[in-house]
């Protein structure tokens, strides 16, 4: 089990993450949503033990991870800068990271480079952009590690090359269960692999579910003006819009079953909402998004 109690991490004057309090179960594969400047990357790197927080608990299974030399070697924690040195070919960082890991498969490693199409005699220092991006994924997966974060490994890499990283991922997560942290901008992309959704908002925790609670939360109300302003009244709306006498209102809070035939009733549509439109509706808006962080707690 990671726990975190009132995790709080400053740069200077600037709060980063705001006495965020989280507990993640072990063997779950965890999607990390928010914008930019949501504090996403200070979390992941207190977590990843690159970095101490500076108030507030990090504990794994009890322990501070925090220079925890057994504890460091259970967690693989790649980023999209790539952290290996840029002169050595692909070869020999997969063999550094063969040595560093008890639990890396090397076979599974060039399996994936194979996958991936990369070139093991060339440099980190030649590689595009796109196949740095690959090479942090083959060092990310095939290092099977207890706690595995990918911190938008994906940069670059083309549609084909991020499908056959989210089809690797899920075949050797099953194959291989481990928690694993996903934080990415392309949500659409990767919902489907996440089992419970973090949402973050200017370092403050907005919500921690599994994700089929929180895609049932969301639900498009289309119809006339005056029947859909009088079904939402009272609940959260998220946002609304509206074309000549038609309004859509996206509202916060699952429907039972009475509800939805009320509102079929009503001549009112009903759709669900995706995990991205839905985040982006929770996190939109300086002022209106504090409204929407308190009316969710």
């Amino acid at each position: 089990m990671i726990s975190l109690r009132d995790l709080t991490v400053r740069y200077g004057d600037t709060v980063a993450v705001d006495g965020l309090t989280l507990d993640l179960e072990p063997g779950k594969i965890y999607g990390l949503l928010g914008r930019n400047g949501s504090g996403k990357t200070s979390l992941l790197s207190v977590l990843a033990s690159y970095r101490r927080a500076t108030a507030g608990t990090v504990r794994f299974d009890g322990a501070d991870p925090f220079e925890n030399r057994a504890l460091v070697r259970d967690i693989a924690f790649i980023r999209d800068s790539l952290d290996v040195t840029e002169q050595d070919r692909i070869a020999k960082v997969l063999d550094f990271a063969a040595r560093l890991r008890p639990s890396f498969a090397a076979d599974y490693a060039e399996h994936l480079v194979d996958v991936f199409e990369l070139d093991r005699r060339k440099r980190v220092s030649a590689l595009s952009r796109g196949q740095r991006s690959s090479l942090g994924v083959v060092l990310g997966l095939a290092a099977r590690a207890p706690l595995t974060i990918l911190d938008e490994v994906y940069l670059g890499m083309d549609a084909g090359a991020r499908a056959a990283f989210y089809r690797e991922l899920l075949a050797d997560y099953l194959a291989h269960p481990r928690t694993i942290i996903l934080s990415t901008h392309l949500i659409d992309e990767v919902a489907g692999l996440f089992e419970q959704v973090i949402v973050i908002d200017r370092g403050r925790l907005l919500l921690h579910e599994d994700t089929e609670t929180f895609k049932a939360r969301g639900v498009a109300v289309t119809g006339p003006v005056a029947a859909v302003d009088a079904f939402v009244a009272g609940r959260t709306v998220l946002s609304e819009q509206s074309l000549g006498g038609v309004r859509q209102a996206t509202l916060y809070g699952a429907l039972d079953d009475d509800e939805a035939t009320r509102a079929r009733a009503a001549g009112l549509t009903l759709a669900p909402v995706g995990v991205q439109d839905l985040f982006v509706h929770l996190t939109s808006g300086a002022a209106d998004g504090t409204r929407r962080t308190e009316a969710l707690r």
